[in-house]
């Protein structure tokens, strides 16, 4: 390797030397010429400079992530690591050099400081400490040293609550710079921030902020150390140690001067010294950081140019080539090669990188920076993604990335979100700039630039607004003044007096901002409600022309626009047509308050009849006569559901016409319910409760609001909470069965699993599952499975729903079952086919009725009701019984209330159960099939001969399913003595 210094000047030397502005007036004295800067920030700096001196159509911005390149643009500005491998334009500039001899980036700057030249002139610009190495490494180069143009004086230590005006807090750490932060902000009023995360627009707003003097106080990184030209009088040191990417590790003495140097600018001095936890500087290092005394730089990072793309495996290698050149020392693997390490392990990056044409795309994948900051592996992972769309197809696939930048493009958050976001997007404003990556890189320039721009405004306004706080010392300084205070307000309502918030404005509500109350409170108060009065004025107007999705219904009952509260909901005599409550302060007068009170009620008339839709129809029905007017009536004063029992009468006296024409509103005539099913979802349940919680004073009950996310979650039952108010259950959609209440849809499709089961005759096969005797049935697994409840939930429920217990041994029930199965079904003459039907018509609870839709019901996967039958049955040391249930009658109400009939227990197991949880009548279960429209006039049961004699057991002995009753002697002047009478007389 040879290497020459001939036509290259090194001008070197502290900081405050005017380095780079000498470079730029002696660009401009050549026809073009480029310049590299470590530094994006830097870099737009310079363009900036450029573009004043000789017009933007001869300036050409490149970066990584952008590019600004004016047809024929003689001068280019660049990143270090966007600046061309080979150039033919007339002067090429270096900036900050002794980077070359950083551990991550060093190679880079080594590279283009040994081999990219000028045709006329080559300026490398840096410190001092770089003169031995490049007079050794490029013989015959022009050395010129540059003195500092001010002093740079040590000032000790001082605590940062007594750091003085214009001074610069540097830590190392985000947590620790907004920690300081927020302590200025406390202490001081207020300070900018500056870190080497934030995108350069954000740096830039954040500097203007202190630039300006809105601030006096900055805390940054060392990002500050590299070329920003700050007005700074003060450098204080919060922390003199730093995580370099490999290591935490003291800062060198030329590294804690770059960063102090900032203090003091042109002919003005500056100071430095150490502020927190730091120890204050030793006398040494003092000296050496006053007089610019630092070690020389001795070897510089490198890494070969000398690629070679034949294979993967070649790649590696050449990277890995040791420096033939004295006073370079190879680079540690940077992010580029540890991508391609990563990559080598991937099987499909494998197969697929098999030509040099290959190879060198692959290389180029891995040269994308990890803004991010992720892990090598997840960062290995995006580059075989965007590799794999350009083999596969030869540019990114655009959907993907489209997904990726859809993702970012979100300006809610705190300051890391924000952070995270804009590092996300820098990624894909650095692959929108890639030459040949893209079908279409002009639109994704633009789009990842605005998406960026917008972040960065975004982030600048959340740090302006954690850090700053400058209400106080201007707002008094205008006063002073006797100046007028201008007054506005943010679209998001911060209202803000000067430029400084002052207060809230929320809806139409205005809210004085805490420690408002000062000496200048009462003038900013009075700027602040001029601004107001005009603002109520056209918020009005906006409100009374905004759609229905800017308005909102919540459920505490507050209406709001676009997430401020305007109005509340009170009860009115009509519980579907709540009464609107405006919430707005007295300067909302007039014409515009009774605008805003119109649109707003508009909105909740609206938003009630779309969400309450089957409710509302129903309600303004005017094809409903007679009864059917008063059921759906009844039903609009329930809010949607109805208990059977209650309107029993009026069901039963309505005909077929009335019933279809309340059915075409969604009405369904359950067997425990009339309800529309519209409405059991969590949308509809929410705005019921809401509804009958402001006509009844029910928001403050306990459990308003409970039961709507068991609903939204699809629980079809839930164990009750005695503290809820219990109508509560019922708006939610849940019928209350005592110690659990069941989805009323669920208890409906309960009644379609009983129903075959008290009307299948025995001898009849197949015997549906459950089944026992005709009236009787057994719990199965499925209705336990659509009722998500265990058999102790299942007594609770079903005697909650008017069912009574008969209990048998297990045996017992085995033995009438195999009976049965063994006996062949008889044919039954029309006759007795009327006189069962009129039989099981009066076994049936009272509401149930004769109409009641089906519903599928899940399939079992199991009986889960009486053992099954087997050859060998094992005796147990304790009788196990097995619960019969049959529909509650007349007669065990009566005995119910004759004498107590608890939870008797036999054997460990409950039976004689008692009376539902519901109150009112007693039994409410289900009636089955039409049979309730062949009941005898006087409602007398007519006996089936086969219901006890179906079979026996072994010996002769027959058995009864059902335990016998005691025949009671009957009254000879009763109905049915006289009927029982007239039946003797017919069978004669």
């Amino acid at each position: 390797m040879i290497l020459s210094g001939r036509g290259v000047t090194a001008v070197l030397g502290p900081t405050n030397t005017g380095k780079t502005h000498y470079a730029i007036e002696r660009m401009v004295a050549h026809d073009s010429g480029v310049i590299g800067l470590p530094l994006r920030l830097l870099a737009r700096e310079v363009y900036t400079r450029l573009v004043e001196k000789v017009g933007h159509h001869n300036v050409a911005l490149i970066t990584g992530e952008e590019k600004i390149t004016p047809h024929r643009a003689r001068y280019s500005v660049c990143t270090v690591e966007a600046m061309p491998r080979e150039t033919t334009a007339s002067f090429v500039a270096i900036d900050e050099v002794q980077l070359a001899a950083d551990l991550e980036r060093g190679h880079i700057f080594t590279d283009r400081l040994l081999h990219l030249r000028g045709r006329g002139e080559t300026l490398l610009l840096g410190a001092a400490t770089m003169r031995p190495i490049l007079q050794q490494l490029l013989p015959g180069i022009t050395i010129i040293e540059r003195p500092r143009l001010s002093q740079l004086l040590y000032a000790g230590s001082k605590k940062i609550t007594r750091l003085p005006h214009r001074s610069a807090i540097v830590a190392f750490s985000a947590d620790e710079v907004y920690a300081i932060a927020e302590l200025i902000r406390r202490q001081r009023g207020g300070a900018a921030v500056v870190l080497g995360a934030l995108s350069p627009r954000t740096r830039n707003a954040q500097v203007a902020l202190y630039q300006e003097g809105d601030v006096e106080y900055l805390v940054a990184t060392d990002a500050i150390g590299m070329g920003l030209n700050l007005d700074v009088d003060h450098v204080a040191f919060a922390q003199d140690r730093k995580f370099d990417g490999y290591q935490y590790r003291n800062l060198n003495p030329a590294e804690l001067a770059q960063v102090a140097g900032r203090a003091g600018r042109h002919v003005r001095d500056g100071t430095f010294g150490v502020t927190g936890r730091v120890d204050p500087f030793d006398n040494e290092l003092v000296h050496r950081m006053e007089s610019h005394e630092f070690d020389t730089v001795k070897v510089l990072q490198w890494r070969s140019k000398a690629v070679d793309y034949s294979s993967l495996k070649a790649l590696k290698k050449s990277l890995e080539a040791a420096p033939a050149v004295a006073g370079l020392t190879r680079a540690l693997p940077a992010v580029d090669q540890q991508a391609l390490e990563h990559l080598m392990r991937y099987p499909e990056i494998v197969d697929v990188a098999t030509t040099a044409e290959r190879v060198e795309t692959l290389w180029e994948a891995c040269a994308l920076p990890d803004y991010r900051r992720i892990t090598p592996a997840q960062h290995a992972d995006l580059i075989s993604t965007i590799y794999a769309d350009l083999i596969r197809e030869g540019t990114v696939n655009e959907d993907f990335m489209a997904e990726q930048v859809r993702r970012a493009d979100h300006t809610d958050g705190e300051i890391d979100t924000l952070s995270a976001r804009i590092a996300q997007i820098r990624t894909w404003t650095y692959v929108s700039n890639r030459p040949g990556w893209l079908a279409d890189p002009t639109h994704w320039q633009e789009k990842t630039r605005e998406i960026e721009d917008r972040l960065s405004d975004a982030l600048h306004e959340r740090l302006t607004k954690r850090f700053v706080d400058r209400r106080t010392s201007v707002l008094m300084k205008r006063l002073r003044e006797n100046a007028m205070l201008e007054a506005e307000i943010s679209v998001n309502g911060d209202v803000f007096v000067e430029g400084h918030h002052v207060g809230q404005l929320t809806g139409f509500r205005f809210t004085l901002a805490a420690g408002g109350e000062g000496s200048d409170a009462k003038a900013v108060q009075g700027a602040a409600q001029k601004a107001l009065a005009l603002e109520f004025e056209a918020r009005a107007a906006r409100l009374h022309a905004a759609g229905n999705g800017d308005l909102a219904l919540s459920s505490d009952g507050l209406v709001r626009w676009l997430g401020d509260p305007v109005a509340r909901l009170t009860a009115s005599d009509h519980v579907m047509r709540p009464r609107v409550i405006l919430l707005a302060d007295e300067q909302l007068q007039a014409n515009a308050r009774e605008h805003v009170l119109a649109r707003i009620e508009r909105f909740v008339n609206h938003h009630i009849g779309t969400v309450l839709k089957p409710l509302d129809d129903i309600s303004r029905a005017e094809d409903l006569e007679g009864l059917a007017k008063g059921l759906a009536f009844q039903l609009v004063e329930n809010l949607g559901v109805l208990f059977r029992r209650d309107v029993a009468e009026e069901v039963k006296s309505l005909d077929q016409d009335g019933r279809a024409s309340i059915r075409k509103y969604g009405v369904r005539f359950g067997a425990y319910h009339i309800f529309l099913p519209a409405l059991l979802k969590p949308a509809p349940a929410e705005l019921i409760t809401l509804l009958w919680a402001l006509k009844n004073d029910g928001l403050d009950k306990p459990g308003y609001g409970e039961l709507i996310p068991m609903l939204a979650a699809g629980r079809t039952s839930v164990v009750t909470d005695p503290s809820f108010e219990r109508t509560f259950y019922k708006l939610a959609g849940f019928r209350f069965l005592g110690k659990r209440a069941v989805r009323i849809d669920i208890l409906e499709r309960l009644a379609d699993l009983i129903r075959p089961l008290l009307q299948w005759k025995p001898g009849v096969e197949p015997r549906p599952e459950g089944a026992y005797d005709g009236r009787r049935f057994t719990a199965t697994t499925s209705m336990l499975s659509i009722l998500g409840a265990t058999p102790d939930d299942m007594e609770e429920i079903l005697k909650g729903l008017g069912y009574r217990a008969d209990s048998v041994t297990a045996e017992e029930a085995a033995a009438f079952l195999a009976s049965q199965r063994g006996e062949v079904a008889s044919s039954e003459t029309p006759a007795e086919s009327v006189e069962t039907e009129s039989a099981d018509a009066d076994a049936k609870p009272e509401g149930e009725p004769a109409d009641a839709e089906q519903a599928d019901a899940p399939a079992a996967e199991a009986t889960g009701d009486v053992p099954a039958e087997a050859s060998q049955v094992e005796e147990p040391a304790e009788a196990k019984l097995v619960l019969l249930w049959r529909p509650g009658t007349r007669q065990d109400n009566q005995r119910q209330g004759g004498r107590h009939q608890g939870d008797q227990r036999r054997g460990g197991q409950r039976h004689g159960q008692g009376e539902g949880r519901e109150g009112g009548r007693k039994g409410g279960a289900p009636m089955r099939g039409k049979a309730q429209e062949s009941r005898p006039a006087g409602g007398q049961r007519k006996d089936r001969p086969d219901r006890h004699d179906r079979g026996g057991k072994p010996g002769g002995q027959k058995f009864e399913g059902r335990p016998p009753r005691k025949e009671k002697p009957l009254d000879p002047d009763s109905p049915f003595a006289k009927l029982a009478a007239l039946k003797e007389q017919l069978k004669k």
